[in-house]
């Protein structure tokens, strides 16, 4: 299993906008086959910067899955409104591990 990591960096004065996005990818994520964490705008400190996470099996199915968002009705239909409303300023993917439930090859006490 792997995480996706999208790091948005937003319009501070469209953040209304980015949790519509947000909304819709609620939606549109789970139905097209990754499994959402959330999607995490502003609330204390940076105005600016949000996050979204979701989970994937492999890159193989990272792949699929985005293939099947873009051509989901519900997620062409959020790529053009981010497009269109231009509210993302900035956005990066770090794909992760969850070393800490792999089994340990240390020591125990």
């Amino acid at each position: 299993m792997i995480t996706c990591i999208i790091r948005y960096q937003i319009d501070p004065f469209a953040r209304d906008a980015f949790a519509t996005y947000a909304r819709n990818w609620g939606e549109a994520i789970p139905r097209c086959g990754a499994d959402l964490v959330g999607y995490y705008g502003p609330h204390e400190g940076s105005a600016t910067t949000a996050y979204g996470i979701y989970n994937v099996n492999d890159l193989a199915a990272y792949e699929a899955y985005r293939k099947k968002l873009a051509a989901d009705p519900l997620g062409r239909a959020n790529y053009d409104f981010a497009a269109r409303e231009r509210f993302i300023l900035m956005e990066d993917r770090l794909f992760l591990k969850n070393v800490s439930d792999l089994p340990s090859d240390r020591v125990q006490p």
